[in-house]
């Protein structure tokens, strides 16, 4: 069965929720779904009987490590553990592929981090990284608990005080 659309209507319901410009049509939420799962990129999805509950994308960064970009689970089916799952099995196929890294950009473009509130420049950089606090379900915690961790920010990529939020997660035993 094709979920192609199912996959379109949860990431425009979801992001339209919290940040309505990142696919701000359903149009543009099909593309994205449609570029998602052209090769070589990786999709994984999870179904909750013939339904799809959530899926994640992945797709060439660097040679051996590569960007997730984006996981979203219906909102149906939030908070039962599912974005974990996904991620799991999502690492798991990054590694048969011989990937060492998962790297990927989480938007703070509705202010929900301290660092939304803090002018960054070169001298407070990485003290405001280090105290960074999440003020409103800011889901840099969830990738954090999943063996994420920030590696740096873009200050302004989205407009002023919108950081982009760089994390990342080794896929080999240390």
């Amino acid at each position: 069965m094709d979920h192609g659309e199912e996959a379109a209507r949860i990431l425009f319901e979801a992001f339209g929720t919290i940040n309505s410009e990142a696919w701000p049509t359903m149009e543009s939420a099909r593309r994205e779904v449609s570029e998602c799962v052209e090769r070589p990129n990786l999709c994984v999805g999870v179904l909750d009987g013939e339904r799809l509950a959530g899926w994640v994308g992945l797709r060439p960064l660097y040679a051996k490590t590569w960007e997730l970009h984006p996981l979203v689970i219906d909102s149906a089916f939030r908070g039962k553990g599912l974005g974990r799952r996904l991620l799991e099995r999502l690492e798991e196929n990054a590694r048969e592929k011989g990937l060492i890294g998962i790297a990927l950009g989480t938007d703070d473009d509705t202010f929900r981090t301290s660092l939304s509130r803090a002018r960054i420049d070169r001298s407070n950089i990485f003290r405001e990284i280090e105290r960074i606090e999440n003020l409103r379900a800011h889901p840099y915690e969830f990738y954090e608990k999943c063996g994420y961790m920030i590696v740096g920010l873009i200050p302004n990529a989205n407009g002023r005080n919108k950081p982009d939020i760089w994390m990342w997660k080794s896929l080999v035993e240390e």
